[in-house]
């Protein structure tokens, strides 16, 4: 489990910077709203998530092949990561600069999406009963 943790973080540190890009992107080139900055740097920071974490993180329990349906399994989950992370972020931007609130933001996505990923998405499938 720590050994999956630590993987999940290494990776997180790159989809950090990707989600980072997009959202500075958006938010002050593009002059895109805040809220919808946010929703478009969080698809493109999750796309990447999944494909990394289900060659490296969840090998073994993907079997490194990415699927369609898992792919929107880790989406569906993802969901309630960018809820929270988009939550924090609105909330904090009232008191602090939206940089800051952002990368606050970043790590409640991390708890709230490492535990989805865990237990819902790459779950340990159980052994088929034998016939």
């Amino acid at each position: 489990m720590v050994a999956k943790i630590i993987s999940f973080g290494v990776i997180g540190i790159g989809n950090t910077l990707i989600d980072l890009a997009i959202f500075t992107f958006a938010y002050t080139v593009l002059a895109l709203p805040l809220v919808l900055s946010n929703v478009l740097s969080w698809l493109g920071a999750v796309s990447c998530s999944y494909v990394m974490n289900t060659m490296i993180t969840f090998r073994a329990e993907s079997g490194r092949v990415l699927r369609r349906r898992d792919y929107f399994s880790f989406v569906a989950s993802g969901i309630l990561g960018m809820i929270a992370t988009t939550t924090t972020l609105v909330v904090l931007s009232n008191s602090m600069p939206v940089l800051y609130a952002k990368l606050l933001s970043i790590l409640v996505s991390f708890v709230v999406n490492f535990t989805m990923s865990h237990f819902v998405v790459f779950r340990q499938k159980p052994a088929e009963p034998p016939l």
